[in-house]
């Protein structure tokens, strides 16, 4: 009698841990698919929210992309000018004592 109770122990045992290691991969897998479904809502937020920058850049892009060619124009515009002045005043020197340095 001994001995059937030992098996039968044996038995239970070998049926709890077996029942314990179901549950675990269950919950296991329950956490896997959690964890997707999740991942796949944060990347379709993300993609949501990023699309909204995307065309903020594009945006900025095209604004620069103006300014720049504004400043250009103006470059092409008035630059001999400038270059000129500047060459002016380097080679035209207009000698001047300063008011303090008469003694």
């Amino acid at each position: 009698m001994l001995q059937a109770e030992k098996d039968a122990q044996k038995i239970v045992q070998k049926d709890r841990t077996k029942r314990v290691k179901d549950a675990r991969s269950e919950a296991q897998k329950e956490i896997e698919d959690y964890r997707n479904q999740k991942e796949e809502e944060f990347k379709a937020y993300e993609k949501q929210h990023t699309s909204g920058n995307k065309a903020a850049e594009e945006d900025a892009e095209k604004d620069t992309q103006e300014k720049l060619k504004e400043i250009k124009q103006i470059g092409d515009k008035t630059g001999p000018k400038v270059v000129d002045d500047l060459i002016k005043a380097v080679l035209e020197v207009q000698l001047k004592v300063p008011e303090r340095a008469t003694v």
